[in-house]
């Protein structure tokens, strides 16, 4: 991850996808071992399907408590967009709207609430992830350019 930081917020955003795709890969395993035969949420096919849209990809993802969000920030604070899909015990998958927060889609495959999360995403132009001068990664508006450093 140090060397994505020192190429830039983009490789930051995508190294994370990675990332975060290889580690639910990994927990699923275990899971499968430990307790051969009991649901697992899938997450990992989730991650896969959003992966695969280009709107998505750009931003950075994170997970919580099984639920996939996604920001126009690669660091804390968050800047969530649209809203959070949430892979269920029975195979299902529950779209969540970010704001005010409430359930629009209760749907069979990753794929289709992907779908829906794609319909939330703002309209305009593309946030853009930039690194701040402390060399974290932050969110500026697209119509503003980040602070240059003090020498």
């Amino acid at each position: 991850m140090a060397a994505a930081r020192s190429r830039g917020p983009a490789d930051v955003v995508e190294a994370h996808w990675q990332s975060l795709r290889l580690s639910w890969q990994w927990i699923r395993a275990v899971h499968q071992i430990r307790r051969p035969g009991r649901p697992y949420p899938g997450i990992v096919p989730l991650l896969e399907a959003a992966a695969a849209q280009p709107r998505l990809r750009r931003l950075y993802p994170f997970t919580s408590h099984f639920a996939l969000f996604f920001s126009s920030s690669a660091g804390y604070p968050w800047a969530v967009q649209a809203g959070s899909i949430e892979p269920l015990h029975d195979g299902r998958f529950k779209v969540r709207r970010r704001s005010p927060s409430a359930v629009i889609g209760d749907v069979e495959t990753a794929e289709e609430a992907v779908a829906l999360l794609l319909e939330l995403l703002p309209t305009g132009p593309e946030p853009v992830i930039t690194a701040s001068a402390d060399g974290t990664c932050g969110s500026v508006s697209p119509h503003h350019a980040p602070a240059q450093p003090e020498h």
